[in-house]
């Protein structure tokens, strides 16, 4: 499979706008024989909303006019994306991520990790479980931004056999310890491909850092954005090199296995619930 990584600035509140444009790069992506392009977190809407009431009239529902969209034109041009955006179900807004194409909805995803940031001081919290979504044969991992931070999260994607992790993200000044080291350690410690989709300009004295990219499973680099541009990330993956977890270490008989190697019986207290408040929150 071919990924596109889409590093792309964003406008709050302009759907339209920002649809159009994302349409375009995947028609650009396309051309270039991606079979998955991603794009950052909150794509469709902007991140830096001031409250609750101010975001609602940009929140969508999943199936709904703008996976619409993206459905009728990858009907036409093929291949599938993945997209963040702010979803509505009942009285809850989500940050949600969306795969879709040209058959309509194929998975989705709501932000479990919400940092007290931008539009997840308002979101509900992620109300269903970590899960894999197949397609052409290749498993992706669905997660968004933050998500990235906790372990826990790319550990249960990889035990569920994710040979990708798809993260729409919005990292911002500062996050840059994430871009150079966190998402790297979180591919090589599961031996899974990661691509992250992050946004660059300036949003309400936000800055977006970009610095995009795409892991292999040992956790180097295949291609990284190197600045603040907009511009397409592509890598040809192997899914091979994910699903085996065995890695030789020499010509004698020596391996580190991922998955084999973890002891679950002496790791009961990462499902303890805690009672730390939440800033903002609690």
């Amino acid at each position: 499979m071919r990924i596109a990584v889409v590093q792309m600035d964003v406008a709050l509140g302009e759907i339209e706008a920002n649809l159009t444009r994302m349409l375009e790069r995947v028609e650009e992506s396309r051309r270039h024989g991606a079979d998955l392009t991603i794009f950052p977190e909150c794509a469709l809407t902007g991140y830096c909303f001031d409250g609750l009431a101010e975001t609602r009239p940009f929140a969508q529902s999943i199936p709904g006019p703008a996976t619409e969209r993206f459905r009728e034109r990858l009907k036409q041009l093929g291949g599938a994306v993945v997209f963040g955006m702010i979803e509505k179900h009942g009285e809850g807004i989500f940050n949600a991520a969306v795969l879709v194409t040209g058959e309509g909805v194929q998975a989705s995803y709501r932000k479990i990790h919400l940092p007290y940031l931008g539009i997840d001081q308002f979101a509900t919290y992620g109300d269903r479980p970590f899960s894999v979504a197949e397609y052409e044969g290749v498993r992706l991992g669905l997660c968004i931004c933050y998500d990235s931070a906790f372990p826990e999260s790319m550990r249960s994607l990889m035990l569920q056999e994710a040979d990708v992790f798809v993260l729409p993200t919005n990292f911002p000044s500062g996050a840059d310890v994430m871009t150079d080291f966190v998402l790297r350690t979180r591919a090589l410690e599961n031996k899974v491909y990661f691509a992250c989709s992050n946004r660059i300009g300036d949003e309400r004295g936000w800055r977006f850092i970009g610095q995009s990219q795409i892991i292999d499973p040992s956790g180097q680099w295949i291609a990284k954005a190197a600045g603040e541009e907009e511009t397409i990330l592509y890598a040809d993956i192997d899914v091979e090199l994910a699903r085996n977890k065995r890695v030789g270490r020499s010509s004698i008989v020596q391996a580190l296995d991922r998955v084999a190697d973890r002891r679950p019986e002496f790791y009961d207290l990462l499902t303890v619930p805690h009672n730390h408040p939440r800033p903002g929150r609690d």
